[in-house]
């Protein structure tokens, strides 16, 4: 179980690191974090193998606080 928690905060890293380093205007509104979460979640499906909570939802509750929407 270590292990599986040691790659999801890599992932939980790496897909805010991508986040983050998108252009401003990239990361706006409700609908770039939405299609961001989605991809992120396509692409990283296995990190969240042993998780509880949708993938979808998670990478959304990340990027909300990182994003102008708030």
């Amino acid at each position: 179980m270590p292990n599986v928690m040691k790659k999801q905060r890599e992932t939980r890293r790496r897909i805010i690191r991508q986040w983050t380093m998108l252009p401003s205007d990239k990361r706006q509104s409700i609908e770039q974090i939405s299609t961001f979460a989605k991809t992120a979640a396509k692409q990283n499906e296995s990190a969240f193998v042993h998780s509880r909570r949708d993938p979808y939802e998670k990478i959304v509750g990340w990027l909300l606080p990182r994003s102008r929407t708030h």
